[in-house]
């Protein structure tokens, strides 16, 4: 398989140097990034992706060098050079070249086709364990490109067999590393609303599961994870991922719980039938 990726108007193979070395991204981690990816050649709720990445880059000063019409041609254009059914698609925006190393002159964009991360369908089975880690990211609604605290920690969630940090800080539940978290207390499903990025496949659980449960979204302290009956976390990557471990604590009986399995299985279904 050969994966492309397009580059300030142009398209080069995947495997291409393209940045400078004064690239703010670089110099003062100063950009941006999203992630998606196709279901049955499709890609997933490419609007509410594109505007978290609008808005991200609106709340960056970053102005976008091409508009959603133009972006979706060149991911077609892309997906169609690597002969691929599924792709996953990177988007980064950085502030570009800066001759003083400080102010934005024009931004670098860069859209990275490349092949989906593998499944861990153990992991949703049987749950994963995360790390508690007081820590809260610097402008959560920015999918920036910083994310020093998981490299700093990579040592030792392999240590720890952990899969991921669970934020918190002053007794309050943010996310995951890159992803969101939810609870479940009896029928009711509990979202962290402060301090987090607003996922798409946050959002897209919370209304699949809109008919089956009562869905809160508020301020979720550690306590309440801990003792929670279920605890799951979702993203791009992980779909919906049961957490069965905090630390050495077990959540509920330490299995994945089954309202848990069941939104699973109605997301399942849904990416199964995405487009058709």
């Amino acid at each position: 398989m050969a994966f492309y990726q397009y580059f300030n108007g142009e398209i080069f193979p995947v495997d291409s140097p393209l940045f400078k070395t004064n690239d703010l991204g670089l110099l003062r981690g100063y950009g941006l990034f999203d992630y998606f990816r196709t279901y049955n050649g499709i890609p997933f709720r490419w609007n509410d992706y594109w505007q978290r990445f609008e808005n991200s880059a609106r709340l960056l000063k970053l102005p976008l060098p091409v508009s959603q019409e133009e972006t979706a041609k060149i991911l077609a254009d892309l997906h169609a050079m690597c002969g691929e059914q599924e792709v996953a698609f990177r988007f980064v925006l950085t502030g570009g070249y800066a001759p003083d190393s400080v102010n934005v002159v024009q931004p670098n964009f860069l859209i990275r086709t490349e092949a989906l991360p593998q499944d861990n369908p153990a992991g949703r089975l049987k749950g994963i364990k995360v790390l508690p880690y007081e820590y809260v990211r610097d402008l959560p609604e920015i999918k920036t490109t910083n994310y020093m605290h998981m490299v700093l920690m990579a040592d030792e969630m392999k240590r720890t067999q952990a899969s991921d940090l669970l934020f918190y800080q002053n007794g309050e539940v943010s996310e995951l590393t890159r992803s969101n978290v939810f609870i479940f207390r009896e029928n009711k499903l509990i979202t962290s609303d402060r301090n987090i990025l607003n996922g798409i496949t946050r959002r897209v659980v919370m209304e699949l599961a809109a008919p089956y449960f009562e869905v809160e979204t508020r301020t979720v302290s550690y306590e309440e994870v801990l003792s929670a009956d279920e605890v799951f976390t979702t993203s791009t990557t992980k779909w919906v991922m049961p957490i069965v471990q905090i630390g050495d604590a077990a959540v509920g009986n330490g299995l994945a719980g089954k309202q848990t399995l069941f939104l699973q299985k109605l997301f399942e279904d849904m990416v199964a039938d995405w487009g058709k």
